[in-house]
């Protein structure tokens, strides 16, 4: 009799949920100032503006996006959230359970709202209001037939500094478990000291180019050593990514460069197009991709989701992800770092 562990969860993602509300503001009652690389919306003060549009996405956040678009890549997914006990709340839970991520770890907490982002659309990119809820964050009782492959951990309150410790005992104590970190805002605030044993224990980190400085205190200009000092805090791959430049991966021995898919139709909105990112190259690193193969798949999904309002409309099924890998032009390929 075989005593192989039966896995009832592929990954288990860790990290608040909210919803966004997107406000499609009017063009012609905006303007967008620029200085330098920042860029500033300004509004009339005290006047009534027009928009044109108002849509409502619930399940989101950075580990509930990741968690939509592990199970649309078809892996056994659950969700590790809090929520409020109201009826935003409950509209969360049934969206998921939708999109087939187990829901059974999220907790309605009485006396608190549900975390609700206000995302001022203007062209194709936006700007969010956010407001963190103070939840009271408690690691649940996982039974055995519940102890999945993966957690895949992201964005947390800045009051769940606590809770860290918390995954990080339970890690200990599940040493099979392997550990995806994608750091949200907070996270990162409070520093890679603080979170030394998350980082350790990582066996993917994912950050954006900004992030990997502030996280590492390497240099923005040398990649190479942004890897580096990355890889020191512990995970095994690290994946960078810097926006329309591409990204780069490495496992500690090969390192490479990916260009991003190439636009098939102008951009609508790129809410999630980061959460999409990261978690696409989880999913295929976790289905046993290599690192090249999981660099290469990882642009396409975001490459879909910015052609729809939202973070979840615009995600891939592991089969049309191969099929737009087909049509990709010759030049999208990994290289390797110089």
């Amino acid at each position: 009799m075989s005593n192989k562990q039966i896995y009832e969860y592929d990954v288990i993602a860790v990290g608040d949920a909210a919803i966004d509300d997107f406000i499609r503001l009017d063009e012609s009652a905006i303007s967008l100032k620029k200085d330098g690389e920042h860029a500033m919306l300004e509004v009339p003060y005290g006047e009534k503006l027009p928009y044109t549009s108002s849509t409502v996405v619930y399940g989101v956040g950075n580990a509930a996006n990741a968690s939509v678009n592990f199970a649309k890549l078809g892996l056994k997914t659950a969700l590790i959230a809090n929520i409020g006990n109201d009826d935003r709340g409950r509209k969360v839970i049934a969206t998921l359970e939708r999109k087939k991520v187990d829901t059974e770890f999220i907790k309605l907490q009485h006396g608190k709202r549900t975390n609700n982002h206000y995302i001022l659309w203007y062209k194709n990119d936006r700007t969010i209001l956010t407001n963190h809820e103070q939840y009271r964050y408690h690691w649940p009782h996982l039974t055995t037939s519940e102890i999945p492959r993966w957690i895949y951990l992201s964005s947390l309150a800045e009051n769940a500094l606590d809770f860290h410790e918390d995954i990080a005992d339970w890690l200990e104590r599940n040493p099979e478990v392997k550990l995806a970190f994608q750091p949200g805002t907070y996270q990162i605030k409070c520093g890679a000291k603080r979170l030394a044993a998350i980082y350790q224990r990582a066996e993917i980190l994912v950050l954006n180019r900004e992030e990997a400085v502030r996280v590492s205190g390497g240099t923005y200009e040398n990649v190479h050593e942004l890897l580096d000092k990355l890889h020191l805090l512990g995970p095994r791959f690290v994946m960078i990514t810097d926006g329309p430049k591409g990204s780069y991966a490495s496992d500690g021995g090969q390192r490479l460069y990916m260009p991003i898919y190439p636009d098939i139709a102008p951009p609508v909105e790129r809410t999630g197009c980061g959460d999409a990112y990261a978690s696409t190259f989880v999913a295929a690193l976790i289905k046993g991709h290599s690192l090249e193969s999981a660099l290469q798949l990882a642009p396409i999904v975001p490459a879909s989701v910015v052609l729809y309002p939202g973070s979840h409309e615009g995600l891939l099924s592991m089969r049309e992800l191969r099929e737009w890998l087909e049509k990709a032009p010759a030049s999208y390929k990994a290289k390797e770092m110089k």
